[in-house]
């Protein structure tokens, strides 16, 4: 199943340099564009950090070229549920990548989807005398940043989160809106776009009134949502007018025809449902594109994903 874990790693993976910028403002802040961000390989992490290794952590190293200052590694995860949150595992997480990389410059950073009081920001290990060990760690509580203080932030990170932070329900479309018009302008490449719309579109969650209602209130970003649409349904039918010239052009246009359906029923299932788990995703690989039209019909009026594929 598509996670939230997931989703956050492949948005700092996707654009590590204004993940840090957004996530872990009070340390990049001397980061400028001469740095250069490794995203450390998690095959060689898993292989020599054993069970403790934590697949969806992300750790980055930022090195600069000219050895003016000395390279630092920034961890970052994102917790879902506070109460899953362990400072102690996340202690032993940044002392075995200090270790495996022989540095003291580690910076932990933990996103959090929701807010809890009972979150520990820091550790303090000791006894009568002295203190022997202190560790914090850099806090982002989405949930509590004012979506209207990064409206027009030009940090696309931001713009994306723009669901996740705080809020009034009278704001909801706008911020849709704002978070696809960022997606739109600060992102060009097609590919991207497209796979950030469902982001927004799972940490949104308009339903179909309310889709309605943003149709009406926002036709310009509305019309530009459509022609990406139309352009994902036509690719579709090229890549498989392509397989068309070796299997055959008649087999090809309906291939390209059942990826555009497949691909934009896909969407319209996780803005609807939610994040859909493999049982699904396989039913829709190797459904017909009859079947894929009369899912589609019943997206609009099914009120759970079971009745999506059982209404007549």
């Amino acid at each position: 199943m598509n996670s939230h874990d997931q989703n956050f790693k492949n948005l700092i993976v996707d654009y590590p340099r204004q993940a840090l910028a957004f996530f872990a403002e009070a340390e990049a802040r001397g980061l400028d564009d001469s740095v250069q961000i490794q995203l450390l390989r998690e095959e060689q992490q898993k292989e020599r950090l054993g069970e403790r290794f934590r697949e969806l952590d992300v750790p980055m190293l930022v090195e600069w070229p000219d050895g003016r200052r000395e390279a630092i590694l920034f961890v970052l995860e994102e917790e879902t549920d506070p109460s899953r949150f362990s400072i102690h595992r996340l202690i032993h997480y940044c002392t075995d990548l200090a270790e495996l990389y022989q540095t003291t410059r580690v910076v932990p950073v933990v996103i959090f989807l929701r807010s809890s009081s009972s979150i520990p920001g820091q550790l303090h290990l000791g006894g009568d005398s002295r203190t022997y060990l202190s560790f914090q760690y850099l806090n982002c509580e989405l949930e509590q940043l004012p979506a209207e203080h990064y409206w027009d932030s030009d940090n696309l990170v931001a713009r994306l989160n723009l669901p996740n932070m705080r809020w009034s329900e009278e704001q909801k479309l706008e911020v849709y809106a704002r978070a696809v018009r960022g997606l739109m302008e600060l992102e060009p490449d097609r590919e991207r776009q497209l796979k950030y719309v469902d982001f927004i579109d799972i940490y949104t969650a308009l339903d179909d009134n309310e889709m309605k209602v943003y149709e009406e209130q926002y036709p310009q970003e509305t019309k530009t949502m459509a022609g990406l649409r139309e352009r994902l349904l036509a690719e579709g039918e090229q890549r498989g007018v392509q397989q068309g010239l070796e299997q055959g052009l008649e087999q090809g246009l309906e291939q390209g025809r059942a990826t555009g359906e497949r691909t934009l029923l896909l969407r319209q299932l996780k803005r609807r449902f939610g994040p859909l788990d493999e049982a699904t995703r396989k039913r829709l690989e190797s459904a017909s594109t009859e079947e894929l039209e009369h899912w589609a019909d019943n997206v609009l009026e099914a009120r759970s994903l079971e009745e999506v594929f059982t209404r007549h």
